[in-house]
């Protein structure tokens, strides 16, 4: 028996090479308790990546565990201070996400959200002005 295990073992530790060439790659971290930073860049990569999760694909927001409001034709983000003061430090049940973002990444995002989903606001935030309201 100890010997059966022993082979075992052995082809285990032979193949684990060989397995992990064909593995498919790991999925880019995500932000945890250490301070890691979303990886993400560009507006849309952001907001597929994190923000879609809750105000959904089309930007039309969703009610269900919590109501999520919608992006698409949000007349609050005339201002860009407002989205950026928001992803910033959190409103309501969003919590601060300024931590996980470089002053690029919210400029990027707040951006996209602001010319996409039937929004027309072409005056561009700086990742400057972000680093402002920090």
């Amino acid at each position: 028996m100890r010997n059966r295990l022993a082979a075992i073992v052995a082809l285990v530790c032979l193949a684990a090479p060989a397995l992990a060439d064909t593995a498919a790659p790991a999925p880019p971290p995500r932000p945890n308790a250490r301070n890691m930073k979303f990886p993400m860049q560009g507006g849309e990569a952001i907001y597929q990546g994190v923000c879609q999760g809750c105000h959904m694909p089309d930007a039309k927001g969703a009610v269900g565990a919590g109501a999520y409001p919608a992006l698409a034709g949000n007349e609050k983000l005339i201002e860009g201070g407002y989205p950026i003061g928001v992803i910033m430090n959190g409103q309501k049940a969003m919590p601060p996400l300024g931590a996980m973002f470089s002053d690029t990444q919210i400029a990027d995002v707040v951006n996209y959200i602001r010319t996409h989903f039937g929004n027309h606001y072409t005056d561009k935030v700086t990742a400057a002005e972000v680093k402002t309201m920090r």
